[in-house]
């Protein structure tokens, strides 16, 4: 009738990068938040909120503070410095303020992108050297001019 097999339960690590919490509307948090689960907000947080796995934004759902994730779709709005490791997807109705850091960026038409973007990862640059900084073959090199005080 009972068993000792406890299936499911504390079988080591647990991968939290598959558990979701949910932030109803109507819900307001201020502070921070640290987590290594997923989120789907549809209510408002204020203050920090880190976490390892992916947050959904609803329509509903709105932002202000610093938001630091793996991947996020943004169909709400927010406000803040926001820092997304990998994908950043924002849909027709997303609202985006502040400084925006992401490892790629998805834009779909309608969604209003105002913010300041840097993206990082693997990215090669795109500029060639200019023809003055290239030395040609025979020239002299140009001797380097001191720097410091004049006298």
């Amino acid at each position: 009738m009972f068993s000792d097999n406890k299936k499911g339960r504390d079988q080591g690590m647990t991968d939290f990068s598959r558990n979701q919490n949910k932030i109803s509307e109507g819900t307001k948090i201020v502070g921070d938040i640290v987590s290594e689960g997923g989120f789907r907000i549809e209510g408002t947080i204020e203050g920090t909120f880190k976490t390892t796995g992916k947050v959904v934004v609803g329509s509903s759902g709105f932002i202000k503070g610093t938001l630091e994730c793996s991947d996020a779709d943004f169909e709400g709005k927010f406000a803040g410095t926001l820092i997304v490791t990998n994908t950043l997807s924002l849909k027709p109705t997303a609202h985006i303020e502040g400084e925006v850091t992401v490892g790629k960026l998805a834009v779909e038409p309608g969604a209003n992108f105002n913010a300041s973007c840097s993206m990082k990862g693997g990215v090669k640059s795109l500029s060639k050297p200019t023809p003055s900084s290239e030395q040609k073959p025979g020239q002299p090199q140009q001797p380097a001019r001191p720097q410091g005080k004049l006298a």
